[in-house]
This record gives structure tokens, C-alpha cells and sequence, in this order.
């Protein structure tokens, strides 16, 4: 993520540094009835997205990043990842069988 972790000791700090930025973007969604993305989401569909293509990156420019994110955008990441986590549970509830 280019000079960002010369800022940051790691990924949770820089994280925890963000986090107000991503509790917002969430509070968004909810004020607009989406509750089922969450802060995590964001960070991971930014990270291995967004940023991962940038080099050079600044904290206001992630958290431009964050607040700019259209729903749209984030929609199929987050339901992708749902859709394979019911993927795994159902093989493990048909290994319980």
C-alpha cells in the first residue's frame, strides 16, 4: 500500500486508525436500511480492490475512499461472500449428516 505503512507499525493500526471513517460509512448504510455490510467488509473490499491497485496512498485518500464507496460497488462483493459462506456451511452440515 505504498508510503501509508511507513506511517503505520501494521494493518491493525492503520485499521484502527481508519475506523472512525469506516463506523461512519456503515452508519450510512443503515440510515439507508442496509445493515447487513459491516466495517470489515469495507476494509477488506477496499483493501484487495481499491487500494490494492494504488500506489503511494494516503489516510485521506482512504478515507475518501471509504466515505465516496457507492453501494453498488461493495453490494456483490459482500454478497459473494455470503453466498460461499452458506456454501460452507452447508457441506459441513452434510458432513454432520
Amino acid at each position: 500500500m505504498g508510503e501509508v505503512m511507513t506511517e503505520f507499525r501494521n494493518l491493525e493500526e492503520l485499521y484502527n486508525r481508519i475506523k472512525p471513517a469506516l463506523y461512519s460509512k456503515v452508519e450510512e448504510l443503515k440510515r439507508n436500511h442496509i445493515s447487513y455490510i459491516k466495517e470489515e467488509d469495507i476494509w477488506n473490499y477496499l483493501s484487495s480492490t481499491v487500494w490494492k491497485k494504488k500506489s503511494d496512498l494516503t489516510l485521506s485518500e482512504m478515507v475518501s475512499d471509504i466515505m465516496d464507496l457507492k453501494l453498488e460497488s461493495i453490494k456483490g462483493y459482500v454478497f459473494d461472500i455470503l453466498r460461499k459462506r452458506d456454501i460452507e456451511i452447508s457441506k459441513e452440515e452434510g458432513n454432520l449428516l
